[in-house]
C-alpha cells in the first residue's frame, strides 16, 4: 500500500512521546527501592489498576490484530475478542487474590512461596523471558505497521523508535510509570474506539460512493482453450498466463497488469485485481507500475446491499443491531491472495471475491469447522481456544499488577474494572473490523492497518488520534512486558537462582540493564517477523504461557501435594513442548519458506498436547518427588 505522512499525525505523534517521557522522568525521580521498581510500591489503586490491566491487555493484538482479522476474516477473527475476553473469569475467580497473598515482585514469587527451590526459581524465570519474548514480537511488528502510515518511515524505523522508547520508559522508572502510561493510553483507546464505531454507525453503508473507494475495472473477454486470446478494451493486449490461478496479463502502455479470468451471463470476463511484484532486482512495482505511480489501492465494500428484503444503494445513519443485520443480509467484495512466478520475478496477486453476509457472519472462513472442515481443522480450533481461554491468567505481564495494588480485596476489584473496560472493547472491535471491510479501507498487504485506515476514512483528525493511540497501545504493553522480564533476570535469576548478593539499589539496577537486553532482543525479532499478523502471533504467547505456567499456578492453589519437583518438571514439559510444535507447524514451515503441507504436525496452535501434558507431568512427579519440606497451603 502507498502512504503519505500527515503533519498533523506527525505533531500529535510527537506530542504524545514526549507526554509519555514525561511521565517517566516524573516517577524516575520518586523510584527509588526495588518494590517501587517492579510493583510500583504496592500503591496503585485498585481503579487505576483496573484500567492499566486493560490498558496492558489491549495490546496491539487486541486493536490491530483483532480489528484486522475481522476485516479480512469476519466472525471467525471475533473468536479471538471472545477467547481473549473469557480468560479473564479465571484471573478473576481463580488468580487474582490468591497470587496477591503469595507473591512480592514476579510470577516466581508466587509459585516458590511455599518451597524455596531453586529448580522453581530457575524454570519460572525461564518461562517468564520466553513468553514475554514471544508477546514482544507481534507488538514490534505491529509498532512497525503503524509507523509507515503515520510518519512514512519503514517498519524497522517503527521498531526501533518503539524499542528505544520503552527501554527508556522501563530502565528509568520501571512499574510506577509503566502503570500510568498504561492507564492513560487504556483510556484513550476505549474513548476514542467508541467515537470511531459512533462515527461508524452515523455513516451507515453506500454501495458507490464516488471517490470514497477505488472501483476495479472488468471487461468482456474472448476465451479459446481456456485461455484468453483477447478482450473488449482493444489498447490492451495479453501478454501471458497462469491458468492454475485463473490469471491473465495484460499490457497497455508498457505497463503489465493481472486479471482474473470469470463469467457472468455466460459470457467471459475479466475482472482488474491487485498485484505487487518483486523484481528480479529486488525493486517492487504496485499493479506493473513504480510505487510514486500510486496504483495500488485501499479496496474492500459492499457489493450488494439488501435493506427488508431489496437492494438499496446505500442505508443512512444506522444502530448497532441494524448494522449488524445489513452485513449479514448484503454481500460483501473480498479479495483471495494468490501467489505466482512471473520469470524471474514474484508476483502476488489479489482477485475479487464476493461473499455473502450470512457466511462472513459466522465462523467457517478461517476456521474450518463446518463447511469443508476436517478433523484436524477442528482439532486446530478447539487447541486454540483451549489455549486463548487459559493464557490470560498465565501472562507474567498482567501477573505481576497484581502485586501494584495495596491487598488481596483491590487484586479482585481491579480485575473486575479490567473485565468491564476489556470486555466493552472488544464488542467495538466486531464494528470496527466490520466497518474496515465494508468502507473501502483494507490494505491487502497488511491486515493490521484496517482500524487506523477505517479512522483514516472518517477525516486525518480521527486518524492521527487512533493511530498515536495505537502506537501508545503498543508502548503501554512493552513496557509491562519488558518490566516482567526484566524482573526474571535480576529478581529470580540473579539474586535468588544464583544467591548474588545485591542490595536494593542493585536489584534495581540489574533490572534496568536486563530491560535494556530484553529490549533489543525484541527490536531484533520485531524486525524480523514483519508482516504476519500479530494476532495470530499472540495466539501462539498464549498457548506459551498457558501450557508452561498455567498448570503451575493451578496446582499450587488447589492440590497440596503439588511439589517444588513437579513444578519445574511441568513448566519445561509445557514450554518444550508447545514451543518446539509451533516450530515445526505449517505457519511457521511457510515462515521458512517451505510448504505447509509438508510440515510434520499438522497443528499451529499447541495448546490440546501441550497443556493437559503439562498437567500430568506435575502430578506424577509430584507423587514420585514429593517436596517434604514444604510449608503449609494457607
Amino acid at each position: 500500500m502507498i502512504y503519505e505522512a500527515s503533519a498533523f499525525a506527525i505533531i500529535l505523534f510527537i506530542a504524545f512521546v514526549i507526554a509519555v517521557l514525561g511521565i517517566s522522568k516524573y516517577f524516575a525521580s520518586r523510584t527509588t527501592s526495588s518494590k517501587g521498581y517492579y510493583a510500583a510500591g504496592g500503591t496503585i489503586h485498585w481503579g487505576v489498576n483496573g484500567i492499566a490491566f486493560a490498558g496492558d491487555y489491549l495490546s496491539a493484538a487486541s486493536f490491530l490484530g483483532i480489528c484486522g482479522m475481522i476485516a479480512f476474516q469476519g466472525y471467525d477473527g471475533f473468536l479471538y475478542s471472545i477467547g481473549y475476553l473469557a480468560g479473564w473469569v479465571v484471573a478473576l475467580f481463580v488468580v487474582a487474590e490468591p497470587l496477591k497473598k503469595s507473591g512480592k515482585y514476579t510470577f516466581t514469587d508466587a509459585l516458590d512461596n511455599r518451597f524455596n527451590s531453586k529448580a522453581i526459581q530457575l524454570m519460572a524465570a525461564i518461562s517468564t523471558l520466553i513468553v514475554s519474548i514471544c508477546y514482544l514480537i507481534p507488538q514490534m511488528v505491529g509498532a512497525g505497521a503503524l509507523v509507515k502510515p503515520l510518519l512514512g518511515m519503514p517498519h524497522w524505523v517503527g521498531v526501533i523508535l518503539v524499542g528505544g522508547i520503552v527501554i527508556f520508559i522501563v530502565a528509568t522508572a520501571g512499574m510506577a510509570s509503566t502503570t500510568y502510561v498504561q492507564f492513560i493510553k487504556g483510556g484513550l483507546l476505549i474513548v476514542f474506539s467508541t467515537v470511531l464505531t459512533i462515527c461508524l454507525f452515523a455513516n451507515g453503508f453506500k454501495l458507490k460512493p464516488g471517490d470514497e473507494y477505488h472501483v476495479l475495472k472488468s471487461m468482456d473477454a474472448t476465451v479459446s482453450g481456456g485461455t484468453v486470446t483477447a478482450v473488449a478494451d482493444a489498447a490492451y493486449k495479453v501478454a501471458g498466463h497462469n491458468a492454475d490461478k485463473g490469471l491473465v496479463k495484460l499490457e497497455k502502455d508498457g505497463v503489465n497488469t493481472w486479471w482474473q479470468v470469470s463469467s457472468k451471463d455466460g459470457k467471459a470476463v475479466v475482472k482488474e485485481a491487485l498485484s505487487a511484484t518483486v523484481l528480479a532486482n529486488g525493486d517492487k512495482l504496485y499493479n506493473g507500475a513504480p510505487q510514486e505511480d500510486r496504483k495500488f489501492f485501499q479496496v474492500g465494500a459492499m457489493s450488494k446491499i439488501i435493506v427488508d428484503g431489496k437492494e438499496v444503494e446505500k442505508t443512512g445513519p444506522v444502530g448497532p443491531f441494524k448494522f449488524l443485520a445489513t452485513v449479514d443480509q448484503g454481500e460483501v467484495l473480498r479479495f483471495k491472495k494468490n501467489k505466482i512466478k512471473d520469470g524471474d520475478n514474484s508476483v502476488t496477486v489479489w482477485t475479487q471475491n464476493p461473499t455473502s453476509g450470512k457466511k462472513l457472519m459466522r465462523p467457517g472462513v478461517k476456521f474450518k469447522i463446518d463447511e469443508g472442515s476436517t478433523f484436524m481443522s477442528k482439532l486446530n480450533f478447539v487447541s486454540l481456544m483451549i489455549a486463548l481461554f487459559f493464557g490470560t491468567s498465565a501472562l507474567p505481564h498482567i501477573l505481576i499488577r497484581y502485586y501494584t495494588v495495596p491487598s488481596p480485596k483491590d487484586a479482585r476489584k481491579s480485575t473486575i474494572v479490567a473485565i468491564a473496560s476489556i470486555g466493552f472493547f472488544y464488542i467495538l472491535t466486531l464494528f470496527m473490523g466490520l466497518g474496515a471491510m465494508t468502507h473501502g479501507v483494507l490494505d491487502l498487504e497488511s491486515s493490521n492497518m484496517s482500524a487506523p485506515l477505517l479512522a483514516k476514512f472518517f477525516g486525518v483528525a480521527l486518524f492521527a488520534i487512533i493511530s498515536a493511540i495505537a502506537f501508545a497501545t503498543v508502548l503501554g504493553t512493552v513496557s509491562g512486558l519488558i518490566v516482567a522480564a526484566s524482573g526474571a533476570v535480576a529478581h529470580d535469576l540473579l539474586s535468588n537462582f544464583a544467591g548474588i548478593e545485591m542490595s536494593d539499589a542493585g536489584q534495581v539496577k540489574a533490572g534496568k540493564i536486563s530491560a535494556i537486553i530484553v529490549g533489543i532482543i525484541a527490536i531484533i525479532l520485531g524486525i524480523l517477523f514483519k508482516g504476519m499478523n500479530v494476532s495470530f502471533l499472540v495466539g501462539l504467547a498464549f498457548a506459551v504461557a498457558a501450557s508452561a505456567n498455567l498448570p503451575a499456578i493451578m496446582m499450587v492453589i488447589f492440590w497440596k501435594k503439588t511439589s517444588a519437583m513437579g513444578i519445574a518438571c511441568s513448566i519445561f514439559v509445557g514450554m518444550v513442548t508447545a514451543l518446539g510444535i509451533i516450530l515445526v507447524s505449517p505457519s511457521m514451515w511457510e515462515r521458512y519458506g517451505l510448504d505447509p503441507a509438508t510440515a510434520p504436525i499438522a497443528l499451529n496452535n499447541p495448546g490440546i498436547i501441550s497443556i493437559p501434558l503439562s498437567f500430568i507431568t506435575l502430578v506424577v512427579v509430584s507423587i514420585l518427588m514429593p517436596s517434604k519440606d514444604a510449608k503449609p497451603m494457607p
